[in-house]
């Protein structure tokens, strides 16, 4: 009797701590979803966007070793936004009210996505070391593999100016690059006739993200490997004048995230990832606010909806959403006209 009761004590209090256990993984978790949230850093924050909404998951489960999602682009004529899942080859596609499906596989391990002046898709793919354009009919044309004879390291994002011509960032991968592949990460420029491809940046670790400012006067670039973003004034021929190189600003910090996607709004603020989320940034670098998702790396970001008022953005293994007051830059540019 007495064994039974020292059991059934003991049983008591491992019952007692099982439930203290549940408890207090339960407060974890409540602690962890209630830790997102919109930090205002700076009283300029307000006027881009309401610190007080909720961030709005709308998919997960993406992502891996290969590579995260990635990518995103909205497609305004269709009302749905595009992105890729680098692990799995897929490109997704997201429908407001529908949720997510896929619209592609494979896709060569595709990570940045963009559109021509024409609207047609471009893309950076790492299996194939090369960014490509998609026709409507499904055709793929090759922008660029190779510089001066030399195979690209792996192209990681791109955009297009409003005179057609393509930028994007080639950091490299992994591997060492060999006898046969170019040595340099670097930011490359390809004219509108995909003619000529020039190498404009080379000052970088780790070239990652980039955009212009609504004017189209300044390059912005992430650097991952360093954590901080540089900006670089734009020459007539699209060039960089490479003594113009300066730091916009330090994403880093004791949390984690890099300076991954970027984006840029109508009024030049800027929207990417640093340590311990998505930060909004002033066109002098100054930062106002930080979307705190709860995921470990941004991944990139995109402008979307009917005013472009939305802002998309993923992480490694989900999409999310929150709204702003300030529309982003569309996609595709307008062409210019002077």
């Amino acid at each position: 009797m007495q064994v039974r009761d020292r059991i059934s004590r003991r049983h008591l209090f491992e019952m007692v701590g099982a439930a203290g256990a549940l408890a207090f993984a339960g407060t974890r978790t409540a602690l962890a979803q209630g830790a997102k949230r919109i930090e205002r850093l700076a009283p300029e924050l307000d006027a881009i966007i309401d610190a007080s909404q909720t961030i709005r998951e709308l998919a997960t489960g993406f992502g891996g070793d290969v590579g995260p999602a990635e990518g995103p682009v909205w497609i305004a004529e269709g009302r749905y936004l595009l992105f890729n899942d680098i692990q799995t080859s897929r490109r997704m596609k997201y429908t407001p009210g529908q949720g997510v499906v896929v619209a592609k596989t494979p896709t060569n391990e595709a990570n940045g996505l963009t559109r021509d002046l024409q609207g047609r898709l471009i893309s950076a793919e790492h299996l194939t070391r090369r960014v490509t354009r998609e026709d409507p009919d499904g055709s793929i044309t090759v922008v660029a593999n190779n510089f001066q004879g030399k195979r690209l390291l792996r192209p990681n994002d791109v955009i297009v100016k409003s005179d057609g011509s393509i930028y994007f960032t080639d950091p490299g991968g992994p591997l060492a690059p060999d006898q046969f592949d170019v040595t340099i990460a670097g930011v490359y420029r390809v004219s509108a006739d995909l003619g000529t491809i020039s190498l404009i940046v080379d000052d970088l670790v780790g070239p990652n993200g980039l955009a212009f400012s609504p004017d189209e006067s300044i390059l912005y670039v992430n650097d991952a490997r360093r954590r901080i973003v540089r900006a670089y004034d734009l020459l007539p021929n699209g060039t960089v004048a490479k003594q113009t190189s300066r730091l916009l600003s330090d994403m880093g910090g004791a949390e984690p995230g890099v300076p991954d996607g970027m984006k840029v709004d109508v009024a030049g603020n800027v929207y990417t990832g640093g340590a311990g989320g998505l930060y909004i940034m002033d066109k002098t670098g100054k930062k106002l606010g930080r979307i705190v998702h709860g995921q470990p790396a941004t991944t990139n970001v995109a402008f979307g909806g009917d005013d472009w008022k939305t802002l998309y953005f993923t992480t490694r293994a989900s999409l999310n959403m929150v709204t702003v007051k300030i529309a982003g830059i569309p996609v595709p540019a307008k062409k210019r006209t002077s």
